[in-house]
């Protein structure tokens, strides 16, 4: 229960706040998942042979290759692990720049978005910023090892010269630690700025995920339901949100698989309305390039018969 202090007249009077408020300030459909589910499953890219590639990026142990593993669970309806985990949340276990494809439920076939995860965002020992900003152009290839002392460079064998559309990231997310998120230093937050700054250049779409709720905030771990109730996850979003200038309607709570062996409705229920927020915002992104292209396209002709 959160406490304040008031001087009164010379005394002081204490107000205390619940930790849970009276109403949850979003909504989200518990349990019921399967319309949602089939939405993402059905989804096709605007644009034939395109997928949305999804870079994750963000602090040390946030989480990272745990929501991909999250994903791919919820997709598979099973325990998926394909992105290696390490318990020490300390140090990035992630080394190389990967991709993650997921198949749908035929073997035969992927869906239509891929993941791409990276080394953590370390004071010291992270990922550079220039190398990040490399991977939102496509100019990184997979399986590329980081480097922490110089940025990948052009005559590298894992360079991509000439990126294609789909070597390109069409959505960033920011995968944050709700335990953690308000001791991050000025460092890490300047960091992160950047890349959003390019990403933003770009006209890259961004969301941020907080996870390990349940660990930082008792009455989320008693009861997932509360998790748009509790007043303190709510303030730190908020906080976060002016510290790295990502928007609230952009930041999602999510819990991912960890220490369960078998699914969980209502962690499937974030996990799910998160994937399907940036499945929106890649579709909306892939549908202003389209747009966008065709208007230029336009212009030219315009000029040539103009000239």
């Amino acid at each position: 229960m959160l406490m304040c202090y008031f001087p009164v007249m010379g005394a002081v009077k204490s107000i205390f706040y619940p930790p849970l408020l009276s109403e949850p300030w979003r909504t989200i459909h518990w349990g019921d998942n399967q319309s949602a589910l089939q939405h993402v499953k059905d989804y096709k890219p605007p644009t034939e042979g395109q997928h949305i590639r999804i870079l994750l990026y963000g602090p040390a142990g946030a989480g990272k290759s745990s929501f991909i593993n999250s994903v791919e669970s919820l997709l598979r309806k099973r325990m998926y692990r394909q992105a290696l985990v390490d318990s020490n949340f300390y140090k990035s276990f992630t080394k190389e720049y990967r991709t993650y494809k997921i198949p749908k439920e035929d073997g035969q076939t992927f869906y239509p978005f891929v993941f791409n995860d990276m080394m953590g965002l370390e004071i010291r020992d992270g990922v550079l910023v220039d190398d990040v900003k490399l991977t939102l152009r496509g100019h990184m290839k997979d399986s590329y090892e980081f480097n922490l002392k110089s940025k990948l460079s052009v005559d590298d064998a894992f360079y991509n010269m000439i990126p294609s559309t789909n070597d390109k990231v069409q959505v960033l997310v920011l995968v944050i630690d709700a335990n953690t998120v308000s001791m991050m230093s000025n460092e890490i937050v300047q960091k992160i700025r950047d890349i959003r700054r390019e990403a933003r250049d770009l006209g890259i779409p961004q969301v941020a995920i907080f996870t390990k709720i349940d660990e930082a905030f008792p009455e989320i771990k008693k009861n997932l339901k509360d998790v748009y109730k509790a007043r303190y996850l709510k303030e730190k979003m908020e906080q976060f949100s002016a510290d790295v200038g990502i928007p609230m309607n952009c930041i999602f709570p999510v819990k991912n698989y960890h220490e369960e062996i078998t699914l969980n409705s209502l962690v499937d229920s974030l996990i799910l309305s998160a994937l399907t927020e940036i499945i929106h915002c890649g579709d909306d992104y892939i549908n202003l390039k389209k747009s966008n292209d065709r208007l230029t396209h336009f212009n030219k002709g315009q000029t040539g018969c103009m000239s």
